[in-house]
């Protein structure tokens, strides 16, 4: 008796809180959407992996990259996590331990980006590689996450941009500036 209409009852008046609440109560279930990549960038452009802070190659703690042995470039101090191409390309190299990878520019150009000074010595900790190598990328795609709360605290997280092959073009960098992830950072 009372009972049955206590539960029919309560599921009408479920069913009618959902509906006016859009079910939005029930969307922890659903996946989350991916983010859209939204970058427009040429074959012969590079835009900011992540936001930031550049900062002169010269400056930073690793002697192999200050040094421009590898190449010349840029670096930036990260102001957040998540890493994306920086350019339009194929990902010749992505390291499973999330550290670094090796993009070919559509035009030939051939590049690496560098997360943090050592942090090879992580083994993958705090690296959430989210790219496979032989992909093709889009400047802005994600690449890595990158925990750089836990990370920092042993590595300094300075994230290198080194054009290792130039294939005989000029390339150059804008001034060093707080950038956005995606804003073109090549002149």
């Amino acid at each position: 008796g009372d009972t049955y209409k206590t539960c029919v009852y309560g599921r009408i008046n479920l069913t009618i809180i959902q509906q006016k609440r859009g079910v939005e109560m029930f969307d922890f279930f659903k996946k989350k959407e991916k983010e859209v990549n939204t970058v427009v960038c040429s074959d012969d452009e590079f835009v900011a992996v992540a936001n930031g802070t550049l900062v002169p190659l010269e400056n930073v703690s690793d002697p192999a990259f200050a040094s421009k042995m590898m190449g010349d470039g840029i670096a930036i101090e990260l102001s957040e996590g998540t890493i994306c191409a920086p350019c339009n390309g194929t990902l010749d190299v992505a390291y499973p331990t999330g550290h670094a990878f090796g993009i070919t520019r559509n035009d030939g150009v051939e590049m690496i980006i560098h997360i943090g000074v050592n942090t090879v010595e992580s083994n993958g900790k705090g690296f959430e590689v989210l790219a496979t190598q032989g992909q093709t990328v889009k400047a802005g795609d994600p690449l890595v996450k990158v925990d750089l709360k836990s990370l920092s605290k042993k590595y300094d997280m300075v994230t290198m941009l080194i054009v290792t092959d130039p294939n005989e073009k000029e390339i150059s960098f804008i001034d060093c500036q707080e950038v956005k992830k995606g804003q073109i950072i090549s002149k």
